[in-house]
């Protein structure tokens, strides 16, 4: 469980999280493609102990990195995956892994009763924006019943901190970019609403149940691990794509639209950097800290500019083919961070375009089929 050291005065210069063993210093470093990632950014006034986390989807892309990293800075970690778009090599041998069957009666809740955690990471969802308009079921079966399943084991068990992955999709068409928490929540697809539908019953559970949260919103998620990289089943992702293309496994990447309101005519997105994902994260673990919080880079780039990037780092000619516009495609969508950054003390180390293209090249290289499972 977690809890602030009685007698701050006898633990660190300040207040700490209590969990198993000593605690955490804050700046631990691991050498990531040839730098250092400082996996941890909190005020010197506030340490972590390690803590046993418990992380749903952690055979994912995101759920596999942020597992990494967590074990990196000296948590237990428990993984807690039904590998349908997960892969079980993509789960770091140190956690300890639970083959989830969610749909099973009291499986989440026995898998997370033996795992004792002190708190749980929720990765676990479906994402794609274009088959939850199509398929809206799966959806909210998965992202809102099962993540129900979750919250209620989480209670029954004593877990006190719940850290979920949300994403901007919950915002919407934005009134205004770049785009800041208090924007209004009016999601266009199954997708955003089953996420938006999970952070309500979030702060229900505070309320009634005293169970604290943090949520992070956030668009695309892109780079890599040295070990960890991206490979879904059925990749919707621009940088992958791309990639594939470099990597001559497919013969063009596509451009949707290029007659937009923007400089070069294509839509500009936000991308953040796996990793700096997994630093915000584990800044979510601190006690006290709560409540929604916006990550991104709050500029964003075009897909021409990503394209051109990926060719810069491949070394590679990537031929691309213009399609017409894709219904419900805004010009832009970034996310301002500020909140994340003067708060969390979140300060993303991989910002560029080039060092989230050039980790991503990295591990493509390495593992051009991707997980082999």
């Amino acid at each position: 469980m977690l809890q602030l050291c009685p007698r701050p005065e006898r633990c660190q210069a300040g207040p700490t999280l209590r969990g198993r063993g000593k605690p955490i210093e804050v700046y631990r470093e691991s050498t990531v493609v040839g730098r250092l990632f400082p996996l941890s950014h909190l005020p010197p006034t506030t340490s972590l102990f390690p803590m046993n986390v418990f992380v749903t989807g952690g055979a994912g892309y995101i759920g596999s990195n942020c597992t990494e990293a967590l074990l990196d800075a000296g948590h237990q970690v428990t993984v807690y995956d039904n590998l349908s778009e997960g892969h079980r090599s993509a789960v770091d041998p140190r956690a300890r892994f639970v083959l989830g069957r969610p749909d099973e009666e009291n499986n989440i809740l026995n898998a997370v009763k033996a795992a004792k955690p002190d708190v749980i990471m929720h990765f676990a969802a479906n994402a794609l924006v274009g088959e939850s308009m199509t398929n809206p079921k799966k959806y909210f079966h998965n992202n809102v019943s099962n993540g129900l399943k979750v919250l209620d084991a989480a209670v029954e068990c004593g877990v006190k901190k719940f850290v979920f992955s949300s994403t901007c999709a919950t915002y919407g068409p934005p009134d205004r970019l770049p785009m800041t928490e208090d924007l209004p929540q009016r999601p266009i697809n199954p997708y955003g609403e089953s996420k938006l539908m999970f952070e309500k019953m979030l702060q229900w559970y505070q309320r009634i149940y005293g169970l604290e949260f943090i949520a992070f919103r956030y668009f695309n998620a892109a780079g890599a691990s040295e070990k960890f990289g991206e490979h879904h089943r059925v990749e919707a992702h621009l940088i992958p794509n791309v990639l594939h293309v470099a990597l001559g496994q497919k013969s063009h990447c596509e451009i949707y639209g290029a007659d937009y309101p923007t400089p070069d005519g294509t839509c500009i997105r936000d991308y953040i950097h796996i990793l700096d994902l997994a630093q915000a994260h584990i800044l979510g673990l601190a006690p006290s800290r709560q409540g929604f919080y916006n990550l991104g880079n709050g500029d964003g780039y075009s897909v021409r500019e990503v394209i051109r990037m990926c060719e810069k780092v491949t070394g590679k000619a990537i031929p691309a083919i213009e399609k017409p516009r894709r219904s419900g495609d805004p010009p832009r969508l970034v996310a301002a961070a500020e909140r994340a950054i003067q708060e969390l003390g979140w300060k993303p180390k991989y910002p560029k375009l080039e060092d989230i293209v050039a980790t991503a090249w990295a591990w493509h290289k390495a593992h051009p089929k991707g997980y082999l499972d």
